[in-house]
C-alpha cells in the first residue's frame, strides 16, 4: 500500500485531505492513504525519517525551508524558491520540489487567464514573491504594488526576479500610484480573507482597468474583489483553483498521471462547498 501525507503545524482546517482523497481516485488509487502530520517545530528532527520513508509528501507553514535539511536534492523549481512544498521518494532518494509555482500557473492557464502582458500584483509576501517571479520569468511588463511598510520586501523581490531575468520590467509602486490598464491584476495580498470578506486590495477603478483577475485567497470562494470584477464584466479565478492545481501535479510528481481540465474544476468546485461545511 502506498503511503503518502502533510506536514505542517498547525492543520486544523486543512483542505489536502479531501483534496488528495479525490485525486487519488481519479488516479485509480483508492488503497492510497494520505495521513496528516500536525508536528511542532521541536519534534522535526525525530520524525524527518519516517516522512521519508513515505512515497510522497506535502509540507505546508512553517516547514518548506526547514524540510530541505532531510532531503537528498531538489528539483529546480525548488532551487529557485529555497522552498519545498512536495517531496518524492523516488529509487531510495528524497527529492524536494516546489509546486505552489505549477499550480499558480496551471490554473492561471486553465481559466484563460496570461502572464506575458502588462501584469498588476497586489503584494508581494511569500506566495507573492514566487508569483512575481514566475511573472517575469513568462514575459510580464510587472507592477507590483505594495503598502509603504512592505515596499522593501517588494523591491528585494523585484532584484530577484531581475537576477534571474535580466531585463524584465518590474516596477515596485504603492496603491496611490497605479494607473493604467492591465492585462492581468493579481491578489497576491491577504485583503479580503475570511473573516474580513468585505474588503478589497484595489478600488473598483482599478479592477475595471483590468482584462482578468486571479485571487490567491480561497475563503470566501468568492471574494469582494471577485464580486467587483465578475459585476464588471471581467473574469475572475478564485484560490481554490491555485490549491486544487498544486495538489495535482503533485500527484503527477508521484504518480506519472495527468489530468484533464474539467476533471480539476469538478473538484475545485466540490472543495468549494467542502469548505463551507
Amino acid at each position: 500500500m502506498e503511503k503518502y501525507g502533510l506536514l505542517g503545524y498547525p492543520l486544523k482546517h486543512t483542505m489536502s485531505p479531501p483534496i488528495h482523497k479525490r485525486l487519488f481516485e481519479l488516479d485509480g488509487n483508492t488503497s492510497a492513504e494520505y495521513e496528516v502530520c500536525e508536528l511542532p517545530p521541536e519534534e522535526l528532527e525525530g520524525k524527518a525519517a519516517y516522512l521519508n520513508s513515505l512515497n510522497g509528501y506535502n509540507i505546508t507553514i512553517p516547514y518548506k525551508v526547514d524540510i530541505i535539511k532531510y532531503l537528498d536534492g531538489l528539483d529546480e523549481s525548488a532551487k529557485r524558491y529555497n522552498s519545498v512544498n512536495c517531496v518524492v521518494r523516488r529509487d531510495g532518494r528524497n527529492i524536494g520540489y516546489n509546486t505552489d509555482c505549477y499550480g499558480f500557473l496551471r490554473s492561471l492557464e486553465a481559466a484563460g487567464g496570461r502572464l506575458d502582458g502588462k501584469v498588476l500584483q497586489i503584494g508581494c509576501g511569500g506566495v507573492g514573491r514566487m508569483m512575481a517571479i514566475e511573472a517575469a520569468l513568462h514575459g510580464a511588463d510587472l507592477t507590483i504594488v505594495s503598502l509603504p511598510e512592505f515596499i522593501g520586501g517588494a523591491q528585494a523581490a523585484a532584484k530577484e526576479a531581475l537576477a534571474l531575468v535580466p531585463g524584465a520590467k518590474i516596477k515596485v509602486i504603492t496603491h496611490e500610484e497605479i494607473s493604467g490598464e492591465f492585462d492581468t491584476l493579481v491578489n497576491a495580498s491577504p485583503v479580503g480573507m475570511f473573516p474580513k470578506v468585505d474588503e478589497c486590495p484595489v478600488t473598483e477603478d482599478v479592477v475595471k482597468s483590468c482584462k482578468f483577475v486571479f485571487e490567491v485567497i480561497y475563503n470566501p470562494d468568492v471574494t469582494r474583489l471577485m464580486e467587483i470584477a465578475e459585476k464588471n464584466g471581467i473574469k475572475a479565478v478564485g484560490g481554490m483553483a491555485m490549491l486544487v492545481w498544486q495538489a495535482a501535479v503533485a500527484h503527477e510528481i508521484w504518480c506519472g498521471v495527468s489530468y484533464r481540465d474539467k476533471d480539476i474544476e469538478k473538484i475545485i468546485e466540490d472543495m468549494k462547498k467542502e469548505m463551507k461545511k
